[in-house]
């Protein structure tokens, strides 16, 4: 335990020291693009913290595991600092660099404060890599983690933004389609349609696919599917946009659309949705 105790004996010690190198290493470690992102008043600022919640958990004496309950506050402030830089577009080794750079600190006190014990100094220069090695990864992880969930959020609003649901007339809806139409977008499809039949009270829904490159079977399948769910909640479907070739890709697919309505284009199923509902139209002379 006295190595575990020189790590904590330098940073009561020479708290000062550290935490001025350590500002100066952080500073000059930051690339021209992510000057801009965060001040040297914030540096000092979340060096200052770290250190604070760092000590404590070092006096508990218990370095091998930094997933304790004693090291709680210090997950918690990697957390959040991850979520930043994520946030303010840091890079993951940029992230990470908060937690590496201390090393240069702490080994020169360490030097310092082992009296030229070499076996000493070794000790501590051990059980510090080895700490701030573990909390680096950490960091990492964390910053991984919460990168993953901006993507998946970022991807999901994607989906959303790019399956409107246009109201064309009382009772008639519409959903362009473009691009690829994967399992996940169908679900954002069935769920953006059913809830805008239950809203406007709608008896059709005009599903337009001549923005989708390609239909395979898997695509035919998802589109039956969203056919299927609006009909049990009572309302009608057209698909439109269907080109000759991808007629022919249906019908090659053996692909069952039978009971489906389709249509070569958006005005043909406009027209006949509007008939449906009884609307009629004349030219004026």
């Amino acid at each position: 335990m006295a190595n575990t105790v020189s790590i904590s004996q330098v940073l009561a010690k020479r708290r000062q020291d550290i935490q001025k190198h350590w500002v100066k290493q952080l500073t000059g470690a930051l690339s021209d693009s992510s000057k801009g992102r965060v001040t040297a008043s914030e540096i000092s600022k979340q060096a200052e913290q770290f250190l604070d919640l760092l000590n404590p958990a070092v006096q508990s004496q218990d370095l091998d595991d930094i997933n304790a309950s004693e090291w709680t506050e210090v997950r918690t402030f990697l957390d959040d600092l991850s979520r930043r830089r994520v946030a303010a577009g840091f890079s993951s080794d940029e992230t990470a660099t908060f937690i590496f750079s201390l090393k240069r600190s702490l080994f020169d006190v360490l030097k310092e404060e082992s009296s030229g014990d070499p076996a000493r100094f070794a000790d501590g220069v051990w059980q510090a890599t080895a700490l701030l090695d573990k909390l680096g990864l950490y960091t990492i992880k964390s910053y991984q983690k919460t990168r993953e969930e901006v993507i998946n959020r970022q991807q999901q609003e994607l989906l959303e933004l790019s399956t409107p649901v246009v109201k064309l007339w009382d009772g008639i809806l519409a959903l362009p389609m473009i691009g690829t139409l994967d399992s996940a977008r169908t679900q954002v499809v069935m769920e953006s349609l059913l809830q805008k039949i239950v809203e406007t009270e709608s008896q059709i829904a005009i599903i337009d696919i001549t923005g989708v490159p390609t239909v395979d079977t898997l695509v035919a399948q998802h589109l039956l599917k969203t056919v299927t769910a609006l009909r049990l909640m009572g309302a009608d479907c057209i698909i439109s946009g269907v080109r000759p070739q991808i007629a022919q890709t249906i019908v090659h697919l053996g692909v069952d659309l039978q009971g489906v309505t389709t249509k070569a284009n958006l005005a043909d199923a406009l027209a006949l949705a509007l008939k449906r509902t009884g609307v009629t139209f004349s030219r004026s002379s």
